[in-house]
């Protein structure tokens, strides 16, 4: 008898079978729990809008504009920052999702505007009434988010520019 064992695999095999039972069975919770959303959160947020807005068109369009600023503005800068920050996979799957959980306000808002669903056309109905002027509001101020961001990117980039040029200017006087 030889006292030689055989080698021994360092690395357990991967299950491909159980990790596509696994992600069948996410797949399947991810559209039940979309199917629910879609049916329910539409209502749901023109009820919450209205709520706050209470059927003043001034209010309705103030009320807008910050939501569709602030939650246009900190979803994008939560991206710049953390992709600034470092840049692997698992932190840009870190700052999609943060960018979304902030864009929720503005994301149910849209599922209302763009939505064809009875949810949807519910809470279209329900912004009319309860929230005049919100999604007016909201759409401005996702607009007015999106130039200030790419005003500072430009402010950036000039300045990126500037030194640049500076640096080539300084460079030949030198030598």
């Amino acid at each position: 008898m030889s006292d030689v064992e055989p080698p021994r695999e360092l690395e357990p095999r991967t299950n491909w079978g159980r990790r596509a039972m696994w992600a069948g069975g996410l797949l399947v919770v991810f559209l039940a729990v979309a199917l629910i959303a879609s049916a329910t959160v539409p209502r749901w947020w023109a009820h919450r809008v209205g709520d706050q807005v209470d059927g003043s068109l001034t209010q309705g369009s103030l009320v807008g504009l910050f939501y569709g600023f602030v939650f246009t503005l900190v979803p994008i800068a939560v991206i710049v920052l953390i992709l600034r920050w470092r840049r692997t996979w698992k932190t840009i799957v870190v700052a999609v999702l943060l960018a979304v959980v902030f864009a929720l306000p503005n994301l149910m808002t849209l599922s209302i505007v763009i939505g064809r669903g009875d949810a949807a056309h519910a809470g279209e109905r329900t912004l009319d009434v309860d929230a005049p002027g919100f999604r007016g509001g909201s759409l401005a101020g996702a607009i007015l988010a999106a130039l200030l961001i790419a005003f500072i990117a430009y402010l950036f980039m000039s300045r990126r520019r500037a030194r640049s040029e500076l640096q080539d200017a300084i460079a030949p006087s030198e030598r």
